[in-house]
């Protein structure tokens, strides 16, 4: 069953300016340690960022909160299954959140898909919970 659905879309450029901008301070507060090295690795790291931005904004609007009700930035991180597909770890406030809209006898799913193509970056989430397996 989904209990939650979330979409964003945004200029790379907004991105990059923040970064020629901000740089550290703003990468320190938005984005989780995995999401930096990953991001610095990148030939195209404006992209890179507002990828992972863009899957944060979309996973707060699937946890029906935003980012408010004590949900933050670095709750929520872009990583990668074992087969490079890209999911959610949720952390703090958003993990809180997580668990409270997760039905009963159910554990969560985070669904991601994110993609670029210049200027715009994307990403949708969708949050599923799956019933528990029993015995």
């Amino acid at each position: 069953m989904i209990i939650g659905i979330g979409s964003d879309l945004i200029d790379i450029r907004r991105i990059e300016q923040t970064l020629e901008r901000h740089g550290e301070r703003f990468t320190a507060r938005v984005f989780t340690e995995i999401e930096q090295a990953r991001s610095d690795r990148r030939a195209q790291r404006a992209a890179s960022y507002a990828k992972r931005f863009a899957a944060k904004e979309a996973c707060a609007k699937a946890l029906g909160t935003g980012l408010s009700r004590g949900v933050f930035w670095r709750d929520m991180g872009v990583v990668n299954l074992p087969g490079g597909a890209p999911t959610m770890a949720l952390t703090g406030g958003a993990l809180a959140r997580l668990e409270a809209i997760t039905p009963p006898g159910c554990v969560a799913a985070i669904h991601v898909t994110i993609t670029d193509d210049h200027p715009l970056a994307q990403a949708f989430v969708v949050i599923e919970a799956r019933p528990l397996r029993e015995g």
